[in-house]
């Protein structure tokens, strides 16, 4: 065991693979209180004084006993390759009565599955980030981010040849595409929100929001 350390809140991650690690050490990094849980020895030997970390098998209830799961305020589950685990690990926070578990699904029954079973959030890592992908290969978008299922999104992109050198208060892009500037990023300048006196230049890059067909169309000007 390379970490018997117990929190009385905070949260629980389970299960490092690229996920999982991910999780764990970016909320590490952010001050987070978590405690890692990982059954195979090489992972625990590669994360060992990164993070809390416990060696354990957590598709048992009385691993999870011992591990105090009942007193984390969240947990995640990290574990997609191995659906039976997945799916043992999820019912076993359940019963804990672990208030707020995230698990990781790989196919969409495998997340209703995990829904079914109590997980109050799924993600779907491979999936979002195969439709991440696929809004940015048209060149212009840096970055995209859906925000919900109706298709609202906000992007990063850099700013059609049309737009530059005029201030948003003469371009009215909201009334002529529908979408609507929150900020600019000029280089070698701190980020600045976006107001009617903003301008943008050639060198910018503009972060927009609105709905997803409207940026997509806005993205592909050129």
């Amino acid at each position: 065991m390379a970490d018997d350390r117990q929190r009385t809140s905070g949260t629980l991650v389970i299960g490092l693979g690229r996920f999982g690690s991910a999780v764990a050490t970016t909320m590490e990094s952010l001050g987070h209180e978590i405690l890692a849980v990982e059954k195979d020895p090489r992972r625990v030997q590669q994360f060992t004084g990164r993070f809390p970390l416990v060696e354990a098998d957590a598709t048992t209830n009385e691993a999870l006993e011992q591990l105090g799961a009942r007193e984390f305020s969240s947990a995640v589950v990290g574990v997609g390759s191995s659906l039976e685990a997945s799916v043992l690990i999820t019912a076993n926070l359940v019963e804990l009565e672990v208030p707020n578990i995230w698990a990781k699904a790989t196919s969409r029954e495998h997340g209703r599955i995990l829904k079914r079973i109590g997980a109050h959030h799924v993600v779907y890592p491979e999936f979002d980030a195969g439709i991440r992908a696929a809004h940015l290969v048209s060149g212009r978008m840096i970055d995209y981010l859906k925000m919900d299922r109706y298709g609202f999104a906000v992007m990063k992109l850099h700013p059609p040849k049309e737009i530059q050198g005029f201030t948003i208060g003469e371009l009215d892009l909201r009334g002529r595409y529908g979408v609507n500037v929150l900020g600019v990023i000029s280089p070698d300048k701190p980020f600045e929100y976006a107001s009617a006196q903003t301008r943008i230049n050639p060198e910018d890059v503009i972060i927009v929001s609105g709905d997803t067909s409207l940026l997509e169309h806005f993205a592909a000007r050129p």
